[in-house]
C-alpha cells in the first residue's frame, strides 16, 4: 500500500495515451493546415491536376513506408523523443545534436508558425469575406491561438490529449464537408477540370521535389507517437496499430478531398486562392461558407496542440541525455507536465509568426526535416545490422526502410537544385550546430560557466516548481 502511494505521489510522466488517444494524436497531427494549404504548393510545382494527384498518392505511400519504419523503431527503442532519440541510439551523438539544433532553431518553430498562420487566416476569413483578412490581424489571432495551446500543454497532459481526440473528430468532419459536395458535383458530370490532366508540357521535373515537400508537409505527423513512446499504454501493440489505421484513413481522405477541390475549382482558381477550402465552399456549397473556415481553423488548432505535445518531449529527452540544459528534463511537481520544455518554443515561434511568409517557411524547414527523417530510417537499417539478436515485436521488410531512405535523401539532394536560396539557409542552420557541439557538448564547461548554469537552473526550478523525474519510464 505504501509503495503504491509513493508511486502515486512521485513526479514522472504518466502513461495516459491510450490507443484511441494515439490514433487521435496521429490524425490530429496529419490532418491540419496541410490539406487546406498544400494543394496550392503541390499544383504549382507539379504543373497539372493529374500529376498533382499522383504526387498526393505517392506522398501518402511514402508516408506509410516512413510510418512503418518508425513503428519498428518505436518497438526496438523504448525511449521517447522521436527522430532525435532514434538518430542518437543508431548513428551517434553528433548527428542527433545537429538534428536537435536544426529542429529547435529552424524546423519546429517554422512548422508551428506555418500552422498557426493558417489558423489565424481561416478563423478570420468569414469576417472579412470577400476581402482578405488584414495581415496584422491574422498574425495576432495566430499568436493568441498558439499561446492558448501552450498554456493547455503546460497545465495538463490529460486535457491536451482529450482536446486532441475531440479536434480529430472535427478534422474528419471538415474533410467530409468538402468530400461530400465534391463527389456530388462529380456525379453530376462536373469533369471539365480533369481534361488534359496529364499535359506533359506543363510538367517541370526539377520542381517536383518542391511538390513533394508540400505534399509531405500535409501528411507530416505520422511519426508523432514516437515522441511520446514512454507515455503510451501498451506501445508494442498500439504504435503499429495506430500508425497503420491512421495513415490509411488520411490517404483516402486526402485523395477524395483533392478530387473534390478540382471538381469545383480550375487550376488558376487553386493557384490564385489564399485559402483553397474557402474558395471551394464559395463555388460548391455557399450555405457552408461560414462553417468550413471555422472547422479548418479548429483543425489547425489541433495540429498546433499535437506539435507542442510531442516536441516538448524531444527537448525533455535531449536534456535527459545530456545534450540540452538540465532544466528541460524537469517536470512540474503537481501538474506532471514537462513545463520548461513546453515553454521554450514560445519566443522563436512568436518571432517567426511576426516576420515569416508561409511558402518560404515551408521550403526553409522541409530540407532539414526530410534529411533527418532519412537519417533516422537509415539508422533502423544500421540497428538491425548491429543487433541481429534483438527480436522486435513488429518488423517491416528490409526494402521499406531502404527505399524510404533513398527517396528521402534523393529528394533532399534534388531540392538543392530546385530552391537553392532557402535550402542554403536550411543547410547553414544545420552546419552551424558543428562548432556548438564541439565547444559545448564535447568540451567540458569551465567551473565558472558550470556554477552559473547551476545557479540559473536552481532559481528557475524554484520559480517554475519543477524537479527531475523520480521514476524511470524507459
Amino acid at each position: 500500500m505504501g509503495k503504491h502511494k509513493k508511486k502515486e505521489e512521485a513526479v514522472f510522466l504518466r502513461k495516459k495515451i491510450t490507443l484511441l488517444r494515439a490514433f487521435s494524436l496521429l490524425i490530429g497531427s496529419m490532418v491540419g493546415s496541410g490539406i487546406f494549404i498544400s494543394p496550392k504548393g503541390v499544383l504549382k510545382n507539379s504543373g497539372t491536376v493529374g500529376f498533382s494527384l499522383v504526387v498526393w498518392f505517392a506522398c501518402g505511400l511514402l508516408s506509410m513506408f516512413g510510418a512503418l519504419c518508425y513503428a519498428e523503431l518505436g518497438t526496438r527503442i523504448t525511449k521517447s523523443g522521436g527522430h532525435y532519440i532514434y538518430i542518437l541510439e543508431t548513428l551517434g551523438p553528433l548527428p542527433s545534436f545537429l538534428f536537435l539544433w536544426a529542429e529547435f532553431f529552424a524546423i519546429r518553430p517554422a512548422n508551428s508558425a506555418v500552422v498557426s498562420l493558417a489558423f489565424g487566416r481561416y478563423l478570420l476569413e468569414p469576417f472579412f469575406a470577400p476581402c482578405a483578412a488584414p495581415v496584422p490581424a491574422v498574425k495576432l489571432v495566430s499568436l493568441l491561438g498558439y499561446y492558448a495551446v501552450l498554456t493547455l500543454n503546460s497545465w495538463s497532459v490529460t486535457w491536451s490529449a482529450r482536446l486532441q481526440t475531440a479536434l480529430s473528430v472535427v478534422k474528419l468532419l471538415a474533410l467530409m464537408l468538402i468530400i461530400v459536395p465534391g463527389m456530388m458535383l462529380l456525379a453530376q458530370g462536373h469533369t471539365k477540370n480533369f481534361q488534359d490532366a496529364f499535359d506533359r508540357q506543363s510538367l517541370v521535373p526539377d520542381k517536383l521535389p518542391l511538390a513533394f515537400y508540400a505534399g509531405m508537409f500535409a501528411y507530416s505527423g505520422w511519426f508523432q507517437t514516437s515522441f511520446v513512446r514512454e507515455e503510451l499504454v501498451r506501445p508494442e501493440r498500439n504504435i503499429p496499430l495506430a500508425v497503420i489505421v491512421s495513415v490509411i484513413t488520411v490517404i483516402v481522405g486526402y485523395m477524395l478531398t483533392n478530387i473534390s477541390y478540382y471538381t469545383a475549382l480550375g487550376t488558376q482558381d487553386v493557384l490564385a486562392s489564399p485559402a483553397v477550402a474557402v474558395s471551394f465552399v464559395q463555388q460548391a456549397c455557399t450555405n457552408l461558407i461560414s462553417v468550413v473556415p471555422v472547422l479548418v481553423a479548429l483543425s489547425c488548432f489541433g495540429t498546433m496542440n499535437g506539435g507542442i505535445l510531442t516536441f516538448s518531449r524531444t527537448l525533455f529527452v535531449a536534456s535527459r541525455e545530456g545534450q540540452w540544459p538540465p532544466l528541460f528534463s524537469m517536470i512540474h511537481i503537481r501538474r506532471h507536465t514537462p513545463l520548461p520544455a513546453v515553454m521554450l518554443m514560445f519566443p522563436l515561434v512568436t518571432a517567426m509568426v511576426c516576420i515569416g511568409d508561409i511558402y518560404h517557411l515551408l521550403n526553409f524547414f522541409s530540407f532539414s526535416r526530410w534529411l533527418f527523417i532519412g537519417l533516422a530510417t537509415l539508422g533502423l537499417i544500421v540497428h538491425r545490422y548491429r543487433h541481429p539478436e534483438l527480436q522486435s515485436p513488429f518488423k517491416v521488410p528490409l526494402f521499406v526502410p531502404v527505399s524510404f531512405t533513398i527517396i528521402c535523401l534523393f529528394t533532399v539532394a534534388m531540392s538543392i537544385y530546385s530552391d537553392p536560396v532557402n535550402i542554403s539557409i536550411g543547410c547553414t542552420m544545420v552546419l552551424s550546430g558543428f562548432p556548438v557541439y564541439y565547444l559545448v557538448i564535447q568540451r567540458k564547461m569551465s567551473n565558472r560557466c558550470h556554477r552559473l548554469l547551476y545557479y540559473l537552473t536552481h532559481k528557475l526550478q524554484l520559480l517554475l516548481e519543477v524537479v527531475q523525474q523520480e521514476i524511470k519510464t524507459y
